[in-house]
Order: C-alpha cells, then sequence, then structure tokens
C-alpha cells in the first residue's frame, strides 16, 4: 500500500516512491487496533484535505451548538487541537466563545494567524506541555488522535491545560465502520491507531477523562463529549477524622475522671489505623525508638487496655503504630474492660451481641462507623 497518504509525489520523486507493508496489531486488554510500524514523520502536521467542505462545516456547527450547550461553554474559552489552517477554528465566530488553537506546522498556524485566529505553534506532547493563555474551559480534537503514536500522552497534554471542569469535544474514524463495510482501502500508514467507541472510552478513562456521550456521524466517525475527571475531595473524610478526635478526647477524659478502662473490639485496618491516628496508646507500652515512635505515642491519656479479636492468628501480637496488645474474647473476659469501641464494620451487631450475652452488665459500647455511637 502506499507508504504514506500525505507526502504526495511529485514526478521527479515518483523513483524514491515505494510501496510499504504494514502489521496489523490488536491489544487484548484494551481493544485498540494499531499498525506495527514507525508514525509517519508529519504525524504532528496532519493536512485537512476536507476541511473546506460544505457538508463539513455544517457537520462542526452542529456539534459546536451541541457541545456548547452540555459544556455551558458560553463566553468560555475553548482550544482546538491540531487546528491547521484554522479552517474548524474560525466557524467559533458564530458562536460566543473565546476560540484558541494550537498547530506545529507553523505555516499552517501563520495561515490561520493571518485570518485574524490566536493559534499558538505548539503541540501537545505529554503532561508537562503548556498551552499559552491556559487553563482553558473546554477543547476540540477533529480526526486527529488517531495520528498519535503516544495518544494518552497527547490527551494528557491536553487535560493538564484544562479547567477541572473542562470539556472536550474528540472525533476520530471509527473502526467498526472499517470492519463492517470490509473497507480495507481505509487502513493508511498515516492512521497508526483505529479506534472503537469502547476502545477509545478506555484510553480516555486512563488519561483522566470521563466520556458524557457517544455517537457516530457522518456515517464513519465516533463523536465523543467527555469531561474533565475530578480527583476525589477527601476534605470532608478529614473534617470526620478531626470530629472523630474530639469525640474522643470527651470520652477518654470521662474515661480518665471515672476511672474506667477502655479497649477496641477489631484488629483490623480500621481499629489499627483508629489507633494509631487518634494517638491511643496502652500504658504497659515501654517501646521507644530514636526515629520518632515516642513522640508519636504519647496520646495525653488515651490509654486502650487492649484490642479484641477473635482471629487466633492476631492474638499476642500487637497493633502496627500504636503497639497496642491484641487479645481474645476469653482474655478480655477474664479481665474485663469498663467501655469497650467495636470497630469492625460488618460486624458491629454480632459483636454487639456478644458484649451484652457474654460480658458484665454495664459493659458500657460503643461502635466506630461515620462517627461514634454509644450504643444502649
Amino acid at each position: 500500500m502506499p507508504a504514506t497518504a500525505q507526502d504526495i509525489p511529485d514526478f521527479k520523486d515518483l523513483k524514491n516512491d515505494n510501496p510499504a507493508d504494514i502489521t496489523i496489531m490488536f491489544c487484548t486488554g484494551c481493544g485498540l487496533v494499531q499498525l506495527g510500524e514507525e508514525p509517519v514523520y508529519y504525524y504532528r502536521d496532519v493536512i485537512r484535505a476536507g476541511g473546506g467542505s460544505s457538508t463539513m462545516y455544517e457537520l462542526r456547527k452542529k456539534q459546536y451548538e451541541k457541545f456548547i450547550e452540555i459544556g455551558n461553554l458560553k463566553n468560555k474559552k475553548i482550544i482546538e487541537a491540531g487546528c491547521g489552517a484554522g479552517e474548524f477554528l474560525e466557524l467559533f465566530k458564530d458562536f460566543k466563545v473565546q476560540a484558541y488553537g494550537i498547530e506545529h506546522n507553523e505555516e499552517l498556524a501563520q495561515k490561520a494567524r493571518d485570518k485574524g485566529l490566536d493559534v499558538e505553534t505548539n503541540f501537545p506532547e505529554n503532561e508537562y506541555t503548556v498551552f499559552k493563555h491556559a487553563p482553558f474551559d473546554a477543547f476540540c480534537s477533529f480526526n486527529f488522535l488517531e495520528h498519535q503514536p503516544d495518544p494518552l500522552g497527547y490527551l494528557r497534554a491536553i487535560y493538564s491545560n484544562i479547567s477541572d471542569d473542562g470539556f472536550g469535544l474528540i472525533t476520530v474514524p471509527d473502526l467498526e465502520y472499517i470492519i463492517n463495510n470490509k473497507g480495507y482501502y481505509e487502513i493508511i500508514p498515516d492512521h497508526i491507531a483505529y479506534y472503537t467507541v469502547n476502545s477509545l472510552t478506555t484510553l480516555l478513562n486512563n488519561a483522566g477523562f470521563e466520556v458524557l456521550s457517544s455517537c457516530i456521524v457522518n456515517f464513519d466517525t465516533i463523536e465523543v463529549i467527555v469531561k474533565k475527571r475530578k480527583a476525589p475531595d477527601f476534605r470532608p473524610v478529614l473534617k470526620q477524622k478531626d470530629e472523630i478526635e474530639k469525640t474522643f478526647d470527651s470520652l477518654f477524659k470521662r474515661a480518665e475522671v471515672q476511672n474506667k478502662s477502655v479497649a477496641i473490639w477489631g484488629a483490623g485496618h480500621q481499629g489499627f489505623t483508629l489507633c494509631a491516628t487518634m494517638l491511643l496508646k496502652n500504658k504497659a507500652d515501654g517501646i521507644s525508638s530514636d526515629d520518632g515512635y515516642k513522640k508519636c505515642n504519647t496520646g495525653d491519656g488515651k490509654i486502650i487496655k487492649y484490642i479484641i479479636d477473635s482471629a487466633k492468628f492476631k492474638q499476642g501480637k500487637y497493633a502496627p503504630a500504636s503497639h497496642i496488645p491484641i487479645i481474645s474474647p476469653q482474655a478480655a473476659l477474664e479481665d474485663p474492660a469498663d467501655i469497650i469501641i467495636i470497630v469492625a464494620p460488618g460486624y458491629s451487631s454480632e459483636i454487639e451481641n456478644i458484649i451484652k450475652r457474654d460480658f458484665r452488665p454495664g459493659t458500657e459500647i460503643y461502635t466506630l462507623k461515620d462517627d461514634l455511637n454509644k450504643l444502649t
């Protein structure tokens, strides 16, 4: 087949023009189909042959209208990656948005600037690439991703240059169209990657985007609208930790005044974390070291008698970080605590019943879930 689709030879170049073999490869992990050869040298500088057609202009306008509505992008900043000479970028003039572009090919970028478009000569190489005027509220990428040998780096570059609530509009050729229509002539070295909706979604998820919608346009093209995935907000979690700590301080102060002993039931990761972060300790703990443990283990009087757990392989050992001893329920019966805090989500009711049945009357029972609750 042709070695390139864009580097078309003149008559004098024919003697140096040779066909090329390709290898089609399939990833069983993500479903991507790609060529096994090196990308064409101009993969950053793709030329749009059909960019000036009325069919494509009308399609883009419909896409823009939908995209701007979904992303609430009126008066917002939108950047097109690989904008060429601005064929599609200039269509944004019919919409109330701030349009920008980046293009690797300096000649094409200058043509776009000559039209009055704000286009930077740049390319989305990786997450460290910085775009002028970033961050943007949204981005577009039209039939450019399939040319990229490092599509994840390309998308992560864009991810790094849009706002936390940023949206994206992406199109790529549809592999299923090629297969269903037996269109071997659609496979060219310029397109190093061939996407289905599923494989494109996998890639976008890995790059940090959530796919909001996908559809087929113009019979042979996948269109997706994406949104930047936000990092989880741990502030409420940390706030709750502070609330639990206040409750623990109050409980342990009362226990100290009333000369009551406190135990934890549950030697799982929840109990270990609770003991460590609440700075709980055992009064018999004489362990110290030069690495700061002694400082970490000064719980302001928050003394834990022991941790109870029914798992025999844990009994006789000590909680990591807090070094509180772990004992069996039977051992706890022989040397009972006055207050027991259940830290075993999923088993709280079962443990509560055991305490009420087997332990001495008047034992105070608390359970830790999203907060510390006293059980009656």
